[in-house]
């Protein structure tokens, strides 16, 4: 591996977990403008990060080490997330020993720990979030790993470098495959980060919130983790969206050039893709817990299609 290639891999890593914050700070200041509301600075994620890091963990009598080790666990699984994601380049040192599975084992790794921990403690709130953020990840890994292997089926590789690669290389054209996996990814996306219309990261009723029934037993540096890391779980799939359906500004190996202009073009990209996400949460109601499972099947059903699309016109 090339020099540039392990320099792609640290800089990917260093603008995710640097970077990540950031992106959530600019969906909130979209939200509040499109709601005709005064927006927070852009900085408030890292100022609340500050904060709580510099504060102390209070830590339940009856919590065992998984509930104080699962938010180091979370953060490191996301870091590996956003190592595997080519946000910047295709020539990653770690893309031949992870793929497109291994990244959906890992987020499927942060899951559970954060809902055993959550569980740990022995709360009402932990437990109805943790069975509530089960069955949102029982049904949205289906519908991810369609989306997926729709990629594959196309590119014959499950190594997203060499999705990216490929598809990046070909003639501009629409996949009517790629479009279904697009809606049904977004889908899915919206699931996977507790957003409207299925959750409401900015809410705090029992009986609507997902996410953060889970971490109300949290406090100081492990509360950051999970916050930084929730973060870094919105910039790892906002880059694997554009990563697959908009590979275009990615450099490619043997093109260290490329990366010059491969970071504004994704500072640009995430811009849009933020403002688009603010939208969809300001046009959407917050549904009702009893719909999503139809919400997400209806996300699997829309990968399949891709899939059968592609077998069936070879598009």
């Amino acid at each position: 591996m090339s020099f540039y290639g392990w320099l792609a891999q640290l800089l990917a890593i260093v603008i995710a977990v640097a970077g990540a914050p950031l992106l959530t700070g600019w969906v909130n200041q979209c939200r509040a403008w499109l709601g005709n509301r005064s927006a927070p600075p852009l900085w408030l994620p890292y100022r609340t990060l500050h904060k709580l890091f510099w504060k102390e963990s209070v830590v339940a009598e009856g919590a065992s080490p998984l509930f104080r080790g699962a938010p180091y666990i979370v953060f490191g699984a996301m870091v590996l997330a956003c190592g595997i994601v080519p946000s910047l380049s295709t020539d990653l040192p770690l893309a031949p020993a992870a793929d497109a599975i291994a990244l959906v084992g890992l987020f499927a790794l942060a899951r559970v720990f954060i809902s055993l921990a959550a569980m740990d403690v022995g709360t009402a709130f932990g437990s109805l979030g943790a069975r509530r953020e089960m069955l949102v990840g029982f049904l949205a890994e289906p519908a991810l790993l369609m989306v997926l292997f729709t990629a594959a089926f196309i590119t014959q590789t499950t190594s997203l470098a060499d999705i990216v690669e490929q598809v990046a290389r070909q003639e501009f054209a629409i996949y009517p495959s790629l479009a279904f996996a697009g809606v049904a990814f977004a889908m899915v996306s919206l699931a996977e980060n507790a957003r409207v219309p299925v959750d409401n990261p900015a809410t705090h009723l029992e009986l609507t919130m997902i996410h953060e029934a889970m971490i109300l037993e949290y406090s100081g540096r492990h509360l950051a983790l999970i916050e930084w890391a929730a973060s870094m779980k919105l910039f790892a799939y906002s880059s694997i969206g554009l990563a697959i359906f908009f590979p275009w500004g990615i450099a490619h190996v043997h093109e260290p050039v490329g990366m010059l202009l491969a970071l504004p073009i994704l500072a640009v990209k995430l811009a849009i893709g933020g403002a688009a996400l603010a939208l969809v949460e300001t046009l959407s109601a917050k549904m009702r817990i009893f719909r999503v499972p139809e919400f997400l099947a209806g996300a699997f059903l829309l990968a399949v299609i891709g899939i059968l699309v592609h077998f069936l016109l070879g598009a």
